[in-house]
């Protein structure tokens, strides 16, 4: 499978849950479209970005189970928790949950808005190991109190790897009023979504991961009764537009600026290249991606002579295990943890060692996509054996 995409032979690639890699057909696919941008940039961007923007936003929407008029499309799913957490308004009788395991950059996010209204974060200490899906849920009610507002959760947490039963926290929220914000940053390509019967006020998704598409595609999505109020973070010219033929939703997310619309515009392509790798199309890939990191899951627990530290049932195509504590008591650079550092350098394997909860714990975190074998795995554990 490797032969597919444009990643170092060389290297055994376990961090495809970081920023994703693009396959050649798409990267060609890409190419085609900034040629067709730069031979004409005004037709281009005056004429023809909106009805190739509204067929990306409709095959997504087929894919994800959403309403196509509800997908904005995103350079990233940070700067789709921007757009909404900035345009809630809050005071400072408002309490804001978000769990433990959050995604930095946008726990980053919740606490500046939070700062700025006076509101109060309240985290909810999410274990890891953890024993069942349950404890989530107990956790997360545990919190709730009459000046709840919204709940910021993963779908798939970054650190650990956890898919969180998300479908279950949000219909309990919505019982009592509150909305949930779904940080899906790992979610689509990784498992199956249906965006409708989720029923999360706002969900969103990053789509140069595990949907392969280039770097720069990701989604908003807003349901119905919030669409009203959710803007971009970037303010452009659909703040004064007078147009009734679309929302206002879609023309203030569509066009924040000139930017390269080519990412998103791929994702028709990625979606199409990567079904057609294995008969059985996109739940044949979620299979074999599933199936492969509980494999290479076992065998690092078995490496390192420990349990496994979560359910089957709450991994999808990354796994996490936790490692023996290391020397610093910072948390180092981006990609900086030296045993990480020797494995690449080495060993040639690409693996990402998290500083989680918090220095000296760490964690190591690997994915599996259809480029990946057991080979790739028995490198990253010869090398955990030496190392450690």
């Amino acid at each position: 499978m490797k032969e597919h995409w444009t990643l170092d032979p060389d290297i055994a690639f376990l961090n495809h849950g970081s920023f994703g890699a693009t396959p050649r057909l798409v990267l060609e696919k890409q190419n085609e479209l900034r040629a067709q941008m730069e031979r004409e940039p005004v037709r281009f961007f005056a004429r023809e970005l909106e009805p190739l923007t509204d067929d990306a936003r409709h095959t997504l929407a087929e894919f994800v189970g959403a309403d196509a008029e509800g997908l904005a499309f995103v350079p990233n799913a940070t700067f789709g928790v921007n757009a909404v957490l900035r345009s809630l308004d809050l005071d400072g009788n408002d309490e804001l949950l978000v769990s433990s395991h959050e995604y930095n950059a946008c726990r980053n996010t919740l606490d500046y808005v939070a700062g700025i209204a006076g509101a109060k974060v309240v985290v909810i200490d999410v274990p890891f190991p953890i024993a069942s899906p349950d404890v989530v849920v107990e956790r997360v009610l545990d919190k709730v109190t009459s000046r709840t507002r919204l709940l910021l959760i993963d779908h798939i947490t970054s650190q650990t790897a956890l898919i969180l039963p998300v479908q279950r926290i949000i219909a309990e929220l919505q019982s009592r009023g509150i909305d949930t914000l779904v940080d899906g940053a790992h979610a689509p390509g990784h498992l199956p979504l249906d965006l409708r019967a989720l029923g999360a006020a706002y969900y969103a998704g990053n789509l140069h991961k595990w949907v392969c598409a280039p770097k720069g595609a990701a989604f908003l999505y807003v349901r119905e009764n919030r669409r009203a109020s959710v803007r971009p973070a970037v303010i452009s010219h659909g703040a004064t537009s007078t147009r009734r033929d679309r929302s206002r939703f879609l023309v203030e997310f569509d066009w924040t600026g000139t930017h390269d619309p080519t990412p998103y515009l791929c994702v028709p392509e990625s979606l199409r290249v990567v079904a057609s790798f294995v008969d059985g199309g996109w739940p044949e890939v979620m299979r074999r991606n599933h199936e492969l990191a509980l494999r290479a899951r076992d065998l690092l627990c078995e490496t390192l002579q420990i349990d496994k530290p979560a359910p089957d049932a709450m991994l999808g195509c990354m796994a996490a295990v936790p490692l023996p504590d290391g020397n610093a008591t910072e948390a180092p650079a981006l990609y900086g943890d030296p045993v990480q550092d020797r494995l690449l350098f080495e060993r040639n394997v690409e693996v990402p060692f998290v500083p989680w909860p918090h220095p000296p714990k760490r964690l190591l975190r690997v994915s599996a996509q259809l480029y990946n074998t057991m080979d790739d795995y028995q490198r990253l554990a010869a090398g955990l054996r030496e190392f450690l």
